[in-house]
Formats: C-alpha cells, structure tokens, sequence
C-alpha cells in the first residue's frame, strides 16, 4: 500500500475504528457503574435498566461521540502525528456530547430514559480511556520509519525570506505533517538554508516531482510569467502533486484569507474575522459579562482590604488610579487600577513602556500587588462597561502606540479587537519588559484563531497562576 493511501485512508480508518471501539467500551462502563456497583447509588433511586434495554442508548451516545469529532475534524490526515491537537479536539467533541446529550434527555422521553448521572460518569471515562488509547496510537505513528510515510514531502518554488521562514518552522517541529523535501530554484534566486536539498528543475518539472517523490509544491514567488506559472501547474497537475501558493502580498491575518468570485474572476481577499461575527460576539459578550460579575463579588473584600493599605502608605492620595488607553479600533478608554505607585508618578510615567520591578516611585504595597497583579482587578468594571474583554490583547497608552506603530511592523492591527485583562501573550510569560514584537506575534495568533474554547483555554492557564495582565 502506497504511503498516500496509508496517510488519507488506513490510519484515519483505523483511528475511527479505535475511537468506536473505546466510546462504546466507556458508555458500557459508565452503564456498569451506574447500575450496578455503589457509585451509581449514591443518593439516588436505581431504576430498572437492563443492559439489553440500554444498548439502543449506548449506541446512540457511540454515533454521537464519533460524529462531533468527525465534525471538529479529528480524522483528518494532518492530524496524525500531532497528539495535542487531536487531543484537544478529543476534549471539545466529548464536552459538546456531554452538553447534547443532556439536553438530549431533557427534550425527548427515552424507555428506559437517560440517566444524567450516568452521562457525567461516561463523560469522565470516555475522557480517560480515549486519552490513553489516542496516546498508545500515536506513540505507534510517531516512530521515526512510520513517521516518515506520514509526512507530506513539500518542494519549495523559489527561494524568499517567506520560503525560509516556513523551513525554519517546519524543521523545528518533527510532529508537522509536511517535511521539505526540495528547493526548485528560479532565475535569481538567492542560496538556499543549509540542509534544503536543490531539485534541479530540467526541461520536464513533472519528472522532477515524481522522482524526488513530491507531494506537494508550494510556490514562494509568484513574479513569474504567466506563461511560466502555468507550466508549472500543468506540471503539478501531470505529475499528481498539490499546488499552493504563499500569499506574500498578506503578511497578517492570514487565517481570514477566503477566495471568492466576482463575476467569473477569482479573487483573494481578507474577510471577516470569526471573532468579528455577531453570533461570536454575543458568545465572548456573555463570557465577558458573567466573568467580570463573578470577578468583582469575588475580588471587593480583597480590593477593600488593599484600599485601606494604599491609604496607610499613602494618605491622602486617591486609592484608584485612572489611565488612559486604547481600546478597540483605536478608541481610548479610562482603564481603572489600584493605585501601585506614588501619587506623583504619573508626571514621568510616560517615559517607560513598562514599569520595572524596582522602580523606586512604587508603594510597597505596591509592588507587592504588582507582582500578583493585584492592581488590576478593578478591570472587571472595564470589562462590564465594555471597554475592555476577559480576554485580548493588552492596552496600551496612546503615547507608546503610536510610538510602537512606526517601530513594529503589524502593531495596529491588534486594535481590531477590544483589550484584554489577560491574553495568549500573557499566558506564555510575554508581560511587562519582554520582547514586544513577539508580543504583538501572539496577539495576531489570537486574533486570527480566535475562539470560545481559546478564550476559556487562556483563562484556565491565567487562573492557577493569578496572572491578569501585565502593563
């Protein structure tokens, strides 16, 4: 059997069967415990279901299960040898069967009818056993001499600064599913990366392709005849292999690339951002609403006590502290802090982008919030006025953007959504004096790949750190 054939039938096929085999072994499981031991007991009356009565139930949950990872794409072939993605899918396709399922049992009268008891404890044990088989699975995919049949071959189509990043990117990750492969060099290109093998392109490409066992063609310049960039299609299509392109006219937010048709003319193009959509934003508008209430009942004692600190050290002086900022679509905003630093400070604070731990105009008790991040709680109120989102890029003071703007390249874009009092930057230690430009790299990667499940990925890593934010 082909490598191909083994790559986008075989494993997927024979991960699908792995994946029914062990959700139905959960379901009956979970029945098991249910119905038959003391947990399934434990306050509750046991009714009378066999497990022959039960099975149309279980099969029921099995086809469910099964269908919202097909749907999230957990078969696809370029997950195969990347564990971690396929296993946070594992984890979003059986949290939304939890959710069906219940709601499920609520809606339609089932004989013998649901148990949500034992829709919780399934929902564990398919979590667990799913966990434990995937990682047996792709522990078997991911030895070198199979890993290396899973693996797309890519030859690069002309040598640019875009066409080594994607090397670099590539070679640093052994679980991706493309390997360069080749380089097809064009007219005055400069050397290749040390290491990327040069495909000499001869006067039949297709032969090339198919002796170098190419998969896929990637074209990094596209400056090329027409005449030219049509042979080379023909050449791709001749010899079976895909033919993509690197849009190097976009640089950013290429994740909202679509093609589409105006008239008979194909035309590429950002659209919408799916954290720009409306049903997207009434979901992080909830998020945001149920979040900062919780967090401000939770966090007024603490605040209270913190006041009542800065106002010993400080008499006097207020206790809040107002900073302007910009929030969504350049808009400034009042941002609302406990006051950390001397009530002078602000006269010189905009001579630093970021505050340094020793700066000597903090409070001590200052510093202390500081290093919890304690002074930012007060930002739930921004959150519950709007200004600001659990999640999202950091806001900056107007002085530095604009500042920022002329030194990083794509620093404005991140303004294309509202602020955050955390975000993706914030959760991979990028807060305070770091490198901004990696920073601003994170915020695009937030925005491009937006989420619900992001947005709540991010505050479960911020929580257990109590990290908020930072500047």
């Amino acid at each position: 059997m082909s490598a191909a054939r083994r790559r986008k039938v075989l494993y997927p096929a024979a991960l699908l069967a792995g994946d029914v085999v062990v959700a139905f072994a959960a379901l009956s499981l979970g029945y098991w415990l249910r119905y038959a031991t003391p947990i399934g007991s434990i306050g509750l009356e046991v009714p009378d279901a066999t497990f022959t009565r039960y099975l149309p139930l279980l099969l029921l949950g099995t086809a469910f299960l099964v269908v919202a990872y097909a749907q999230l794409g957990l078969y696809e072939e370029r997950l195969l040898l990347r564990k971690f993605q396929a296993l946070n899918l594992v984890i979003k396709g059986t949290t939304f069967w939890l959710a069906a399922y219940l709601s499920l049992s609520l809606v339609l009268k089932f004989d013998p009818p649901i148990s949500r008891w034992f829709v919780v404890l399934a929902y564990v044990l398919v979590l667990g056993l799913m966990f434990a088989w995937r990682s047996l699975a792709y522990a078997f995919l991911a030895r070198p001499a199979r890993a290396r049949h899973l693996r797309q071959r890519v030859a690069l189509l002309g040598w640019t600064e875009e066409a080594r990043a994607l090397a670099a990117e590539l070679s640093a990750n052994p679980a991706h599913p493309l390997v360069i492969a080749g380089l097809v060099p064009l007219p005055d290109d400069p050397p290749p990366a040390p290491g990327i093998p040069v495909l000499a392109p001869g006067p039949d490409l297709a032969a090339t392709l198919r002796a170098a066992e190419i998969d896929v063609l990637i074209a990094a310049r596209t400056d090329l005849p027409r005449e030219r960039l049509r042979a080379v299609v023909d050449a791709c299509e001749r010899a079976f292999v895909d033919w993509k392109i690197i849009p190097s006219s976009f640089q950013i937010l290429v994740s909202g690339l679509r093609l589409q048709t105006i008239g008979r003319v194909p035309v590429l193009g950002v659209e919408e951002l799916a954290i720009n959509r409306l049903f997207n934003r009434g979901l992080k508008r909830a998020l945001d609403l149920g979040g900062a209430t919780l967090g401000l009942l939770c966090s007024a004692p603490l605040i209270a006590v913190l006041a009542a600190l800065i106002r010993r050290e400080s008499p006097g002086a207020p206790v809040f502290f107002a900073q302007e900022r910009l929030g969504a679509s350049g808009r400034p905003f009042r941002m609302w802090k406990l006051r950390s630093m001397r009530p002078d400070a602000a006269a010189s604070d905009h001579l630093a982008q970021s505050t340094a731990r020793d700066d000597p105009r903090l409070l001590r008790i200052g510093a202390w919030m500081r290093r919890w991040n304690l002074d930012e709680l007060p930002q739930f109120w921004n959150v519950l006025r709007g200004d600001m989102s659990l999640v999202g890029p950091r806001p900056e003071r107007p002085v530095h953007a604009a500042r920022l703007a002329g030194e990083i390249p794509h620093y404005l874009p991140r303004h294309l959504v509202k602020p955050g009092m955390t975000g993706w930057a914030q959760v991979n230690g990028l807060r305070g004096d770091t490198d901004l430009a990696r920073r601003i790299q994170h915020d695009i990667y937030y925005i491009e790949t937006w989420s619900l499940w992001l947005d709540l990925e991010i505050l479960a890593l911020t929580v257990p750190r109590w990290r908020l934010g930072a500047g």
